[in-house]
């Protein structure tokens, strides 16, 4: 079984349902453990757009890495998230944040452009760190070594975010 952390986020349509859809499909190919609470955050990157609703779950799955993306990609077709721009508004969003101590560059033969675990940047965007503090905080980052707590204090104390 893998131990995966998830980011979740809703920006447009009715957010909250658009969230509980996501987890009872989910539920359906994983369990999930444990949820931070919702926190209601500013857009990240394209700043013209509503504010989201993030979360992130921890669940327990026997699928890979590639599998586990197809099946999110699945569900964020499914609850109508359409891809235009980069950082666009999404009726939902599942992005892999750590998958057990997995470490997967976007550049390599295994998943060129595909997928990166650890996801990039995390450990600037507060809407992934604050969530992951109710859940893990003693979770380490497999690259930079930092416990999650660590990373969250060192955002805070530098205002990157809010």
């Amino acid at each position: 079984m893998h131990k995966v952390f998830v980011g979740v986020g809703s920006n447009i349509g009715n957010k909250k349902e658009n969230i509980r859809k996501a987890f009872s499909m989910i539920s359906e190919f994983a369990t999930i453990v444990n949820c931070s609470k919702p926190y209601k955050t500013k857009p990240y990157g394209n700043t013209q757009q509503p504010n989201f609703i993030n979360m992130v779950i921890e669940i327990e799955t026997k699928l890979p890495p590639l599998e586990l993306l197809a099946k999110f990609k699945f569900i964020e077709k499914q609850l109508g998230r359409v891809k235009t721009l980069h950082w666009a508004e999404r009726t939902i969003d599942l992005d892999i944040l750590f998958m057990d101590n997995i470490v997967l560059n976007g550049n390599d033969s295994i998943c060129p452009n595909i997928l990166t675990i650890p996801h990039p940047d995390l450990e600037n965007r507060d809407f992934v760190l604050r969530p992951m503090m109710d859940i893990s905080p003693e979770f380490r980052h497999p690259v930079l070594g930092k416990t999650i707590r660590q990373l969250y204090e060192e955002l805070k104390s530098e205002n990157k975010s809010w």
